[in-house]
């Protein structure tokens, strides 16, 4: 059996563990441009990736991680740790824009996020995790990825529901937890029902996130091929799922706050 001062280290190491994928993330995702980023540090970046979140799965055992469930725990943290900008923010970075102008301008950045994200990933050969099907039987760029494109969209979802003024109330890891709930769902949060928080943190709402994260999983699994082929297919794939996600909240965030939909453009 083990002693109590070995748990306490592998607590730690757990923690460290988990703090290095949020670190790691959180540089992939806070890039406002992302050619800002060149893709060989993003090959660089998911490549640590890569190497953190098979250490993590090695860790969960085959049982937590082939079901998902580790995969969401995952997740859940980095959720939490999002940089989700307030709305003087997002003007100040993207040039005093407002309403819907500022809310595509988010869209598009976020579309060529995600597209550059699975470009390199959709382009890479990693090591497998070695266990049961589909996640453990995926490349591990190709998780690292899943997981990259899950922030980039939570994050959005996010902002966008700062510049539509659809105020989500609680602390920072509370509305995070609402916000990655949405995204599992492809809609936006409605403040107004009480048991939105609650329900967030249910179990039904859990398994919806651990669902959206394997099939998005399961998309970047199609993207396995030749090199340019991957890489080509991975982009397209993330930059339409973006933009139709996009597309789902904002016409749920117009809906909360009575707003017309925009003119045809």
């Amino acid at each position: 059996m083990a002693s109590e001062a070995d748990q306490t280290r592998d607590q730690s190491k757990d923690r460290d563990s988990d703090n290095e994928v949020a670190e790691i993330i959180g540089k992939l995702v806070s890039q406002d441009v992302p050619g800002e980023t060149d893709g060989a540090e993003r090959r660089r970046l998911l490549g640590r990736l890569s190497g953190a979140l098979a250490t993590s799965a090695r860790k969960a055992g085959a049982s937590g991680v082939g079901r998902g469930r580790w995969l969401a725990d995952l997740f859940m943290n980095v959720a939490t740790r999002l940089p989700i900008r307030d709305l003087a923010t997002l003007q100040e970075h993207h040039y005093g824009l407002t309403g819907e102008q500022l809310a595509d301008d988010l869209v598009r950045t976020a579309a060529k996020a995600t597209m550059a994200v699975g470009a390199v990933g959709g382009a890479l050969a990693a090591a497998e995790f070695a266990a049961p099907p589909l996640l453990l039987s995926a490349p591990a760029q190709l998780v690292a990825e899943t997981v990259v494109v899950a922030a980039i969209e939570v994050k959005l979802l996010g902002e966008l529901h700062e510049v539509y003024g659809v105020q989500v109330q609680g602390t920072g890891p509370t509305r995070a937890t609402q916000f990655a709930i949405a995204w599992s769902k492809q809609r936006g949060v409605d403040p107004l029902k009480p048991a939105s928080v609650t329900l967030a943190l249910g179990a039904a709402a859990k398994t919806s996130l651990r669902n959206r994260l394997m099939r998005t999983l399961g998309r970047h699994l199609t993207t396995l091929g030749p090199f340019l082929t991957g890489a080509v297919a991975g982009g397209a794939l993330n930059r339409m799922a973006t933009r139709r996600l996009a597309t789902a909240v904002r016409t749920d965030l117009r809906r909360q706050r009575g707003l017309p939909p925009p003119p045809p453009r």
